[in-house]
């Protein structure tokens, strides 16, 4: 990962959590239904969805896709662990797996014509529920496993609206 990208990374963080201290009132989940709908910025960027499941593990998919013409849907289960006594702000972190395809060869991760990819991921992040808005900030580190050995991190910022 380029020292650009991992810029890309660092300054949405910092921006969340800015907006983070300034927020008037949190809950510690959603006050809507269980599934969150939204979009989530970054490396790469994507439709993202929530099935919330309050003190069990919850479904958290990305399908994403980049400018270098890949395109993958990726699932991980979560745990949300609340930090402070309020609740307001939320640690999630859990396992995962991906599976991707590739239109064209690139010397990144994915390479090679038409390639469909699987491996293992994992992913950790910040959260807060503002109502029924989840705004969240992630890294996912991701290991190839089909059809070489490979390693990379991805993440964003994003958020949901829970239905």
């Amino acid at each position: 990962m380029s020292k650009a990208s991992k810029r890309h990374l660092i300054v949405p963080f910092f921006v969340l959590i800015c907006c983070m201290l300034n927020l008037p009132q949190a809950y510690a989940q959603p006050s809507g239904g269980n599934f969150g709908l939204g979009i989530q910025f970054g490396e790469p960027s994507g439709l993202s969805l929530r099935i919330y499941q309050p003190g069990r593990m919850s479904a958290d998919i990305l399908l994403a896709w980049d400018l270098d013409d890949f395109f993958y849907a990726n699932v991980h289960g979560t745990w949300e662990k609340s930090l402070g006594g309020s609740g307001d702000f939320n640690f999630f972190y859990g396992p995962g797996a991906f599976i991707g395809l590739r239109e064209r060869n690139d010397r990144r991760l994915f390479d090679g014509d038409n390639d469909v990819n699987f491996g293992v991921s994992g992913t950790a992040g910040f959260n807060v529920y503002i109502d029924r808005v989840e705004i969240y900030v992630r890294v996912t580190p991701r290991l190839l496993l089909v059809d070489r050995t490979a390693s990379d991190i991805g993440g964003g910022l994003g958020f949901r609206f829970y239905l």
